[in-house]
């Protein structure tokens, strides 16, 4: 069963569910650098406990993820490089590891028709994990994740399974 939705209507509600917690900028311009983005998501929390005054914290802790939104029609290894690639770039300059980081996700979405076997592999296999200061200033993972409209397929690899959920509701609304 092939997905009757198109690529561009699959980004919009892909942007609209993304919307109610994140910052979402969308790119409509072609890129200089050839690369397919078409918008990125960012999401930050802040939590603290404090005792009588604001001066006595117990905790505190913030969250981040940076979300890349990459639309293909067709993805391939050497694609799915380049953009994960670009995508931990960006985000690692987006993290400020110090007291009272937790975490930070840099998530990777593709949109696309079709995809090789070669991509898939690479990207159910992705493995990226990065403590600073021995996990003292918090840790980051990379979460991959591809829609593709063939076969009606939400892909992840293991990090990403949460996203999965979020993708599948997209799709079925």
């Amino acid at each position: 069963m092939e997905l009757t939705l198109s690529r561009e209507q699959l980004l919009d509600r892909l942007f609209r569910g993304y919307q109610s917690y994140f910052n979402v900028e969308r790119y409509e311009m072609e890129r200089a650098d050839g690369l397919p983005l078409k918008g990125c998501c960012h999401f930050f929390a802040h939590s603290e406990k404090y005792v009588l005054l604001k001066k006595a914290k117990l905790w505190e802790a913030d969250s981040n993820e940076f979300v890349y939104v990459f639309s293909v029609p067709a993805l391939t290894k050497e694609l799915y490089e380049t953009c994960k690639s670009y995508a931990y770039e960006q985000g690692m300059k987006l993290i400020d590891p110090k007291p009272g980081h937790m975490y930070s996700y840099i998530t990777v979405v593709f949109v696309c028709d079709t995809c090789t076997m070669e991509a898939r592999k690479a990207l159910q296999k992705c493995r990226v994990y990065k403590s600073f200061h021995f996990s003292w200033y918090g840790w980051m993972n990379l979460h991959t994740a591809a829609i593709v409209r063939e076969g009606t397929q939400v892909l992840t690899n293991r990090m990403g399974r949460g996203n999965a959920k979020f993708m599948n509701t997209i799709l079925n609304s």
